[in-house]
């Protein structure tokens, strides 16, 4: 049988395939982006499926609009304005199959085979792999300690006419666990408000915020082609698969209605149904704080640990919020070579090469803390230490 090209062209998920290994009981796996399940309000959400039915009764099994549920859109609606004091619109929202299908989504309205997508280098390897089904030309900008390289960004659209989009996760990014400064999102602005592209802000972590203040969007409310992406999959539960577009864009949400026609008519009713009554019924706020302590605690054991087993030339990146950490080991490291080192130790992280468009067998990883005890963090890590001294006197024997 003969397949597209687009699909032989598309990398299959490093994580999701690593995972059939590390889910092994032996293996301590930093690799997965998981949330604690100690954090999943199972009590709260089996009186919501309860209530959601007696209330809902067969709408609950029945098809639905493509939209989503108007009270869960409301609710979405609400909280931009409480938080950011955006003026969003129910019709301004479209529930997603979690923010994946979001991608998805935006690749099919907004890309044509050979066209362009400014992508953060390093990116977030679940857009890279979304994006790529539609064959576009990827041009990676150089991702700082504190944003994109605004200097790099307005050189790459100028020189650049198809660019159709940027893709940006602003707050504790996916693979680096950074933040965008208020000073680069200003920055960034200024570039973009002078290109007809859109700018995609995914923010699937932003909640998760321990330290510091929440910062305001680069886009919306000012750019005409701003799109948020939201998800509940990491302040509720990621099995719901419940996400979100956000645009002030009529004509280009509704090219997003008819392509979520086409992929699968609507989002799960069911869950829509009771992740509103559950949201309407509990205090969210508190629930996001409980699950911000765990993961700071569990940041901090990773990162004191770090400091204690890992050699001083490793570099990593020390998060306000989310679920990551972004190391990079000494010049000439392979990632790879010492992914499969630590396999042998029985400890698992997601080497960097997945996280670009353009590189291999690079010297940067990822680290998740959020799904391991404190005691398995310490040890995992210092297993990873051992081999890091072990691979820098490798090197100086050389």
């Amino acid at each position: 049988m003969k397949y597209s090209d687009k699909i032989l062209n598309t990398p299959s998920s490093f994580i999701r395939n690593i995972l059939k290994v590390t889910d092994a009981p032996d293996v301590i796996s930093f690799a997965g982006g998981l949330p604690n399940p100690i954090s999943f309000p199972i009590d709260e959400l089996k009186q919501s499926i309860n209530h959601a039915i007696d209330e809902n009764g067969a709408k609950l099994f029945q098809y639905s609009t493509t939209e989503g549920y108007l009270p869960l859109r409301q609710y979405i609606a609400d909280k931009y304005k409480t938080d950011f004091g955006l003026d969003f619109e129910p019709e301004d929202i479209l529930i997603t199959t979690g923010s994946q299908q979001a991608l998805e989504l935006i690749s099919q309205v907004l890309l044509n085979k050979g066209e362009g997508v400014v992508i953060e280098e390093p990116g977030y390897l679940g857009a890279i792999q979304a994006f790529t089904l539609a064959e576009p030309v990827f041009y990676p900008v150089t991702l700082e300690e504190d944003g994109l390289n605004a200097e790099q960004l307005e050189e790459t659209l100028s020189t650049n006419e198809h660019i159709k989009f940027i893709y940006t996760v602003p707050n504790f990014h996916n693979p680096t666990g950074i933040t965008y400064s208020q000073e680069k999102r200003e920055a960034i602005y200024e570039v973009l408000k002078k290109y007809d592209v859109a700018l995609i802000e995914d923010d699937p972590y932003g909640e998760l915020r321990w330290s510091g203040e929440k910062l305001p969007y680069i886009g919306a409310g000012r750019l005409e082609n701003s799109v948020l992406l939201g998800s509940f999959s990491k302040i509720v539960t990621p099995g719901m698969r419940i996400g979100y577009i956000v645009t002030k864009n009529k004509e280009l949400m509704g090219h997003i209605n008819t392509a979520k026609q086409a992929m699968d008519l609507h989002t799960n009713i069911f869950s829509q149904m009771i992740l509103h009554d559950y949201l309407a019924s509990n205090d969210l706020k508190t629930h996001i704080g409980k699950i911000a302590d765990l993961y700071q605690t569990q940041a901090n054991t990773m990162l004191n640990a770090m400091a204690k087993y890992f050699p001083s030339t490793v570099n990593y990146t020390k998060p306000d919020g989310g679920m990551f950490i972004w190391v990079t080991l000494e010049e000439g490291t392979s990632a790879l070579e010492f992914f499969n080192k630590a396999m042998e130790e029985k400890v698992a992280f997601v080497p960097g090469d997945p996280f670009y468009t353009n590189k291999t067998n690079v010297n940067t990883l990822r680290l998740n803390y959020t799904n391991s005890s404190t005691e398995m963090i310490e040890e995992g890590i210092k297993r990873l230490g051992k081999i890091l001294y072990a691979l820098s006197n490798e090197k100086q024997t050389v």
